[in-house]
Formats: structure tokens, sequence, C-alpha cells
């Protein structure tokens, strides 16, 4: 997919330094950056995990790649449970005294810093500071975008990007994803046109920038274009079936035939894309599975698979979107032990310092009490835990389609609630549901669920 990687001087040409010597280095920093940034992996180089290894290689105290393993590494582990990664963050902070170091460069540092000190919207402060002086900084761009989307704070995530477009020419390395990019804040704020012209222009650039077609997936999920959904991703197999976001393609066609009432083509797709993996992120299968029982789908025994996937991040509180699902797999594989275990650590976690703490104490614990109340069959406490935060379940982060899982739960729940006012409260939230999003079988299903006599 690329073949010219950028050197020392052709860093320094467009206003960017890397603070090397080696030619080498500079080059498998472009190489991991377009990975990273294309959600895919370049055979060339080695993949991800060889460009990487060849970048340290060549310069080992190279700090812009230190910042990059280190991003890598805090999305799925923290320092407070992993030593080794807290000395790989204190190391980098320490080699950032250098005054070799570019002012960009310290700034990637201190917003790697408080990532870890778990302070992710300082994080995002740093990483605008650094795009008001250095708009094509495409690392800064990604990494606010996706701390952003984490947060749940998608206005500034559309914003971030929309406002460093104009500093790009069209002939600059990478400047077609800033488009998908621009797609995906759109979508997720609710401008769906202006979103498939962005994620449109996206894929006339590059047919393979899976961002901007998971975009533009995003777009007929939330309008209810489920034929055309399936369509377009079936169509296109080829263009986006070896990248990192493939799986969560895979979820969005999923939904689609999940939306139809189509439950053994949901299901097939479970087996052939999901079952038996462990390298998945694995909200994906998860929020099928839970999806699929809720419409009272009999999933077997794939809720343990599901749970195997989870199992090793019990332990590890980073985000409440992440551990919300963790929770959903022990509660479908019937793991009591491991559902205790979960919530006596969250319920621990917020009392720490951060930002997801926070979120973790007014809303995340309260859905988490609500699916375990959902698990036990008392669907009028679930209801009571659920409504009172259901304006604010975007607040753990995650695209608006994801979170409608939880939405999905509170409206099934209120369904199945022995108190009248809960089922009245079922009858209004999907009247709100139909208002939003007119094509809509499953609403159709449960409006019609919602007026029989329990």
């Amino acid at each position: 997919m690329h073949s010219h990687w950028r050197d020392c001087q052709e860093w320094s040409k467009i206003g960017l330094p890397l603070s090397t010597t080696s030619n080498e280095a500079c080059k498998m920093y472009d190489a991991v950056v377009t990975q990273y940034v294309g959600w895919y992996e370049e055979d060339s180089v080695g993949g991800m995990e060889g460009s990487m290894g060849k970048m340290m290689q060549a310069d080992p105290d190279f700090v812009m790649g230190k910042v990059i393993g280190a991003w890598f590494q805090l999305g799925g582990k923290s320092t407070n449970t992993d030593e080794k990664l807290k000395q790989y963050v204190e190391g980098l902070v320490q080699s950032a005294q250098s005054n070799n170091l570019t002012s960009r460069e310290k700034q990637h540092v201190d917003a790697i810093q408080l990532w870890a000190e778990k302070d992710m919207q300082g994080a995002c402060g740093i990483w605008e500071n650094i795009l008001l002086d250095n708009p094509t900084d495409m690392l800064a761009v990604k990494f606010a975008q996706m701390s952003y989307f984490a947060l749940g704070e998608r206005v500034q995530m559309r914003d971030s990007v929309l406002r460093v477009i104009p500093s790009w020419k069209p002939t600059m390395p990478l400047y077609g994803y800033l488009h998908g990019m621009e797609a995906f804040g759109m979508v997720q704020t609710n401008y769906y046109r202006k979103a498939e012209q962005a994620g449109r222009k996206a894929l006339e650039l590059n047919p393979l920038d899976i961002w901007g077609r998971h975009a533009l997936c995003h777009v007929m999920e939330m309008e209810g274009r489920q034929k055309e959904g399936i369509k377009f991703l079936s169509n296109s197999l080829n263009d986006w079936n070896k990248h990192h976001l493939t799986s969560h393609c895979y979820w969005h066609w999923a939904l689609y035939h999940l939306e139809r009432g189509e439950y053994s083509a949901a299901l097939d797709i479970y087996d052939s894309q999901y079952r038996g993996r462990r390298d998945l992120y694995y909200a994906d299968p998860t929020s099928l599975l839970f999806r699929l029982n809720m419409e009272g789908v009999d999933v077997s025994d794939r809720w343990d698979d599901t749970y195997d996937m989870c199992k090793p991040f019990l332990d590890e509180r980073i985000t409440i979107f992440r551990d919300l699902h963790v929770l959903l797999s022990c509660l479908g594989a019937k793991q009591q032990d491991s559902t205790k275990e979960m919530m006596d650590s969250l319920r621990n976690f917020v009392s720490e310092e951060g930002s997801q703490s926070v979120v973790a104490r007014e809303v995340g614990v309260p859905i988490c009490e609500a699916l375990v109340a959902y698990d036990e069959g008392d669907y009028a406490r679930a209801v009571d835990l659920m409504a009172p935060v259901r304006y604010r379940v975007g607040s753990i982060g995650g695209s608006l389609a994801q979170l409608d899982v939880f939405h999905l739960c509170l409206i099934n729940a209120a369904i199945r609630s022995p108190k009248k006012q809960h089922q009245n409260l079922a009858r209004a939230l999907l009247v709100e549901r139909k208002a939003l999003k007119d094509n809509s079988p499953m609403t159709d299903r449960l409006m019609a669920a919602a007026t029989l006599p329990l």
C-alpha cells in the first residue's frame, strides 16, 4: 500500500523535525504512523511490530518512537498494575529532559505522562496545543481523536480534525485519511449528510481507508439503511478485509442483519469472525451476543468463548467502556465469581484519581449494577439504576452505535418490569427511538412487545 518513507530531511522540510540523526528511524516512524492511521499492516516493513522494532533498533533513544510505544501499551495496560510499563513511561519522561528535543516532541511526552496518570483530558489539551502550531502533525491529530473518542467527547473529536484540514495540501502523505476522520466525527455528532460526503471523499482518495468506510457504516446504521449497508460491505470486501478494523466492520454487518431480524446471518458472522479468536477487540462479539440475547436468541456456548477472550482484562481498569463489555461477558457466561470480582474492583476504582474514576462513580457503576440486575431478572431494579443516567451514557466513550446496547437494555428491562410506570417509560422511549430512526424493524418489534400484556 505504501513504498516511500520520509527520512530526517523530509520531516524537517515539512516543519516536523524529529530528534534523531538516523534516517532509518525516521522512515520507520513514518511507516508506524501510516499503519496506525490506516489501521493496516504493511508487509514490506514487517507490519507494525516489524517497523516498530526496526525504528528502535536504528535509534534506541528515539523519543518519538518511545512515545508511540508508550501509547500502544497504555491502551491495554495501566501503570498502576504494570511495573514494567511504569518504568517505561518514567524512562520516556526522563529522556525528554534533553535540550535536543523540539518543543513539539516534549509536549508529546508530557501528554503521554498525563495519559499514564489517567488525566486523559489533560493529554488532549496538550495535543490540541501541538496542533495549533503544527496542524500537520498526524500523530497528534490521531491521538487527540482517539482520546476524545474514549472520553465520549464527540464534539471535540469532530472539531479537532475539522480545524486542521485547511492547513493540509491534498498532495501531502496521509491527507486522505483526514476525511475519514472528519466523517467519523460528523456522524458521531449527527451530521449524517456531511459525514457521508466526507466518507465518500475519503474512499475516493483511498478505497482502502477502513476508518472512512467504517464511518459510512455508522451513517447507514443511524439512518436505518440496513439493506444498503449489507450491500456496501459485501461489494467492497476486498478493500477492507485485511485491516485491524476488519472485525469491527463485520460487527456493523451483523447489526444490519440483527436489525432486520436475520438472526442466523448475525450468528454466522460471529462464528466465522469471532469464535475461537483471542486477538480481537472483544467489545464487538460481547455486544453482539447481548443484543441477540435481548432479542430472545439462544447463542448456545458462544458466551463461554467470549468470556475466554475477556478474562485477561478482569483486573485491569483502563476505560469504563471496556469494563462494561468485560462484565457482559462474565454475566453471559454465568461466571459469578468473576462478576463479583469485577464489581468489587469497579467499586474500589471510583475512589482513585483520574477522569475514568469519576465516570465510573457517576455513570459506569450504576450501569454495571443495572446489567447485573437485568441478568438476575430484577428488571425493575435495572430500570431504576439505568434510567437516571441514560442521558449520560455517552460519557463512558464509544460510538453512538456501540452505546445503543445500553439504551436497548433499558428499554427491554422497562418492558419486562412489573411496574406500570416502567412499562409506560418503555413505550415513551420507543416513541423517541422511532422518531429518530423511522426505518427500524427492531424498534417495531419492541413497540409490539411493549403493547402486549405481561
